[in-house]
């Protein structure tokens, strides 16, 4: 069975997080593991507290699973310390992990930033350069390319500032750009652009981590990149499309969608 690791916060609603990505994992007939970095309290309103694990016991949780089921694939989620961000960058390159998926959670919905300048510098050094892809939505693509981006063309660019500078291919989310859901993906030199329909959800809490985790799990499976993201879009959009409605605010996805024959 293919194997795929979580490395991120938990999320006590289950839309988000940990939680998002082992239901998204499962979906793709994919066995999920988590390493987690630490504890939210929250709802569909908001986040009410957040608990963050040692350095000491992440090192520990992620000794454990590298040793007995090594993962086929691995996605890293929100990581706010700089010495969390040390220690995953210390046992990935230990143990040689493999199709790592870097979802550098830096921005809140709100437009708050998530993580601090010191954090920031120790994610570009140490963990980016290891991922095979990195999925930044439009706030994080600007933190990281250091450009505004005001249109497909700014995309292009911060994508290209940002593959090249990391070393790794970089998936540009335009979910935030309100009038589209065009992805760019930026991989050896190339673009390539996977269009969307924006779908007229509200409740769409988890999105990045769904789709980050969907992306994991396609290349668990063997598939090529361009491949991985087609899919784990379409799936996303068959998450959103199915309408849940949960919660007083921006409520989860269904993640038990299938698209049928395919997980």
């Amino acid at each position: 069975m293919y194997t795929a690791l979580t490395i991120a916060g938990s999320d006590s609603s289950g839309g988000a997080g940990i939680q998002a990505d082992l239901k998204t994992m499962t979906a793709h007939g994919v066995y999920g593991m988590s390493a987690i970095t630490a504890l939210t309290a929250q709802n569909t309103t908001g986040v009410t507290g957040i608990m963050e694990v040692t350095p000491e016991f992440l090192g520990e949780q992620l000794d454990d699973i590298f040793t007995d089921i090594f993962p086929d694939a691995v996605k890293i989620g929100m990581v706010s310390s700089s010495r969390l961000i040390e220690v995953i960058a210390d046992k990935l390159s230990a143990y040689h992990g493999v199709n790592i998926v870097v979802d550098p959670v830096m921005v809140a919905t709100s437009g708050s930033r998530l993580i601090d300048e010191a954090a920031v510098q120790v994610l570009k050094e140490r963990l980016i350069p290891m991922a095979d892809l990195l999925t930044p939505n439009v706030p994080e693509a600007e933190i990281l390319s250091g450009i505004r981006i005001n249109s497909q063309e700014d995309m292009e660019e911060a994508a290209r500032i940002i593959g090249e500078n990391c070393g790794c291919a970089v998936l540009c989310k335009g979910g935030h750009q309100h009038n589209d859901a065009n992805d760019l993906l930026y991989r050896n030199g190339e673009l390539r652009w996977f269009m969307g329909k924006r779908i007229q959800n509200p409740n769409t809490h988890g999105t990045g981590c769904t789709l980050s985790s969907a992306i994991a799990s396609n290349l668990a499976k063997g598939m090529e990149m361009d491949m991985a993201v087609e899919k784990a879009k379409a799936y996303l959009s068959g998450a959103l499309g199915a309408m849940l409605d949960l919660g007083r605010g921006s409520g989860p996805m269904n993640h038990a969608f299938a698209i049928k024959g395919e997980y």
